[in-house]
């Protein structure tokens, strides 16, 4: 039995609201990575969209381990 080996990438996606109330998305991993939009579905379907396009682009992507995110009040 022959086993494929996937090559299926994980990248962490920072989703933010701004002023206007669009969601937007983005790929720390692959700069200039983003998209936005009025819902979370249609901003998932967008920034896997957007992944594709920047990995066609970018063939030598090195991703990291997702740690974790802090919020600092200063």
């Amino acid at each position: 039995m022959v086993m494929r080996r996937s090559n299926k990438r994980e990248f962490s996606v920072i989703v933010e609201r701004d002023a206007e109330g669009y969601y937007v998305a983005s790929v720390p991993a692959l700069p200039g990575c983003h998209t936005q939009a009025r819902s979370l579905d249609k901003l998932l379907e967008r920034i896997r969209e957007a992944i594709e396009l920047c990995l066609e682009v970018e063939q030598n992507v090195t991703t990291t381990d997702f740690i974790g995110v802090q919020r600092v009040c200063v």
